[in-house]
């Protein structure tokens, strides 16, 4: 029999797990998701969220609580008797009556290898870090901060200039996998657990807007770590003057490069940048207003000449 399932997810990196879940059979009793937000060029129009527009496509019942504080809230989602809860960057907490609401619990699809990287980010903090690892662990939930015991483990490589979208992508077609034969498991009554190590712990904290900006004087390589961790979003970026204005620059892309030189100095004419120790080259940058460019693309358009030095 296919289990009763309760999904709860709200950005892109959730859907392929919704989707792979309702494709396998199992009956999606409902979606919870977070609640339409402002959105649109203007931020007039209230934007449905990909997991909401996900479940509505397979026509599957929405609900969109602002939290669960209410016991209207946490009586509506109990009486849905499902058998298990399947959570994915949903982004709201769970009180332990809803954590304890269905009748297997709720499993979580976590883009790290707990009990490295715990919380909101750990997918950039993980580059951020320079990690040469990352994964999906399927784990029970609890009222801990992801602190529950794992059922089932996928790691995968982190390349040298990946960026977070890039292992984010993969993370999520990887995850949906591990879901659905975790939840394969489940119903069969063969999903083990184990404990997390109890050292090794990292927490990913949400990223903030202050910590955006390259610090050049800083080794080459935490100047890669922290621009392909932030990109595409929110971005890492420069301050640069341009027609006479100072203008930001996103770097969303970039790579290991030989020179020296005062941190920030522009060495040749492809956007090679000195470092505290070592240099980078900027390989695909992005005006304020404007689209993503290649740096040969974009240097045609903004002139940033060898020297200049970008702060």
């Amino acid at each position: 029999m296919a289990l009763r399932i309760i999904f709860m997810g709200t950005p892109e990196f959730s859907v392929p797990t919704l989707v792979s879940l309702a494709e396998a059979g199992h009956e999606i009793v409902a979606v919870y998701t977070q609640p339409p937000r402002p959105g649109g060029r203007r931020g007039l129009d209230l934007q449905k969220s990909p997991v909401h527009q996900a479940a509505e496509k397979l026509g599957i019942p929405v609900f969109t609580p602002v939290n669960f504080k209410e016991p209207a809230e946490r009586a509506a989602f109990c009486a849905l008797d499902a058998d298990v809860a399947v959570v994915v960057a949903y982004g709201l907490l769970l009180p332990e009556e809803v954590l304890g609401g269905t009748r297997l619990g709720a499993y979580n699809g976590h883009a790290s290898l707990l009990p490295r990287w715990r919380g909101a980010a750990p997918i950039q903090r993980a580059i951020m870090a320079g990690d040469r690892e990352s994964g999906i662990m399927v784990m029970k939930m609890d009222k801990g901060l992801d602190t529950g015991p794992v059922a089932l483990t996928r790691k995968v490589e982190i390349a040298h200039d990946m960026t977070a979208g890039e292992l984010h992508d993969w993370l999520s077609r990887i995850g949906a996998e591990a879901m659905a034969e975790a939840m394969a498991k489940l119903e069969a009554g063969d999903l083990p657990l184990a404990p997390q190590a109890s050292e090794g712990v990292l927490y990913a904290a949400k990223i903030d807007k202050g910590e955006t900006r390259i610090g050049f004087s800083r080794d080459a390589h935490e100047v890669h770590n922290h621009i392909r961790g932030l990109a595409p979003f929110p971005g890492a970026w420069f301050e640069v003057e341009i027609n006479g204005k100072p203008e930001r620059v996103k770097v969303l892309g970039s790579t290991l490069a030989e020179g020296q030189g005062r941190p920030g100095e522009v060495l040749d004419d492809h956007l090679t940048v000195a470092c505290g120790k070592g240099a980078v080259r900027l390989t695909r940058l992005q005006r304020a207003g404007g689209k993503p460019l290649a740096t040969t693309e974009f240097l045609r358009g903004t002139p940033i000449p060898r020297g200049m030095v970008l702060a």
